[in-house]
Order: C-alpha cells, then sequence, then structure tokens
C-alpha cells in the first residue's frame, strides 16, 4: 500500500520521528508569516535577522549564528542579501576574519514597514490555534528547543 491509495493529496500524513515533523511545521508556519511579509518585500528568515539587530544594536556573524542556531552557509547568504539591500553595514571585528553587522536607517524603516505585516502573520496563526494552545505551543517549542541545545 502506498501513500497515495487512500490519501488525499493535500493532507498530511503521520510521520514517525520528531524532526520531520518539526521540520514540517516550521515549513508550514514559514508559509503564514511569508505570505504576509509578502507584501513588504522580506522574508521571515531576513525579518528575524534585522529584527535581532535592532534589538542587539550589532552583532557578530558567531552571534547571530548561534543566537538563531541557523548554519554559516545560510546565515552568510541571507546577511549579502540584507548587505544588497542597504539595510545592514558591516564592518571589521577584532580581527581580520570577524565581521560586525548592525541596521542601517533603511534597515531600521523596512522593519518599520513589515512590522504589521509580521503582526498579521501572528494574530492569524494565534486566532487558528486560540488562546490556550497559543500558550502551549511556545512553552512546548521552548522545552524542545532547550533540550535540544542541551543535546
Amino acid at each position: 500500500m502506498s501513500i497515495h491509495d487512500d490519501h488525499p493529496a493535500n493532507a498530511l500524513f503521520a510521520l514517525p520521528c520528531a524532526c520531520q515533523n518539526l521540520r514540517r511545521v516550521t515549513r508550514l508556519v514559514t508559509r503564514i508569516y511569508d505570505q504576509q511579509l509578502r507584501n513588504a518585500d522580506i522574508e521571515i528568515t531576513q525579518f528575524g535577522l534585522l529584527t535581532a539587530l535592532a534589538i542587539v544594536g550589532q552583532a557578530n556573524q558567531k552571534a547571530l549564528s548561534a543566537g538563531f542556531a541557523m548554519d554559516s552557509t545560510t546565515l552568510t547568504r541571507t546577511l549579502a542579501l540584507l548587505r544588497k539591500q542597504g539595510w545592514i553595514h558591516v564592518r571589521p571585528g577584532k580581527d581580520r576574519r570577524e565581521r560586525v553587522f548592525r541596521l542601517t536607517e533603511a534597515g531600521k524603516k523596512q522593519v518599520a514597514m513589515a512590522q504589521p505585516h509580521w503582526q498579521a502573520a501572528e494574530r492569524r496563526l494565534r486566532k487558528t490555534l486560540g488562546p490556550s494552545a497559543w500558550k502551549q505551543m511556545q512553552a512546548a517549542v521552548a522545552r524542545v528547543t532547550n533540550a535540544a541545545a542541551g543535546a
């Protein structure tokens, strides 16, 4: 028996491992945020990095990679795109290899412009889940993140 026999094309099917389930939910949630943020010509990964820089002021690539648990190749590619857009500035760090990133004025404007679209995605997901499930999801994600980081 194959997956296609009595399973609608758009229906989710049970996955046997935590990794595949988490990857699937991440893709689905990312889609919700990207649909909304498309109106501001930005993706959720880009918005997240800009928002983090808005909060911390500046950070090197090692700190950003650790904070987002993002591989360096993906981070390098995303930072290059943000720089090309004029949303971040990069300067040399303490040694030749270190680079420090901060928001430009254009980056600050982009965050402000994208914020309502991000909020719309957040509201959409909150409404779908409901208040109790929203809080449970946040707690579960925090527990899984901490457990995976310590594993």
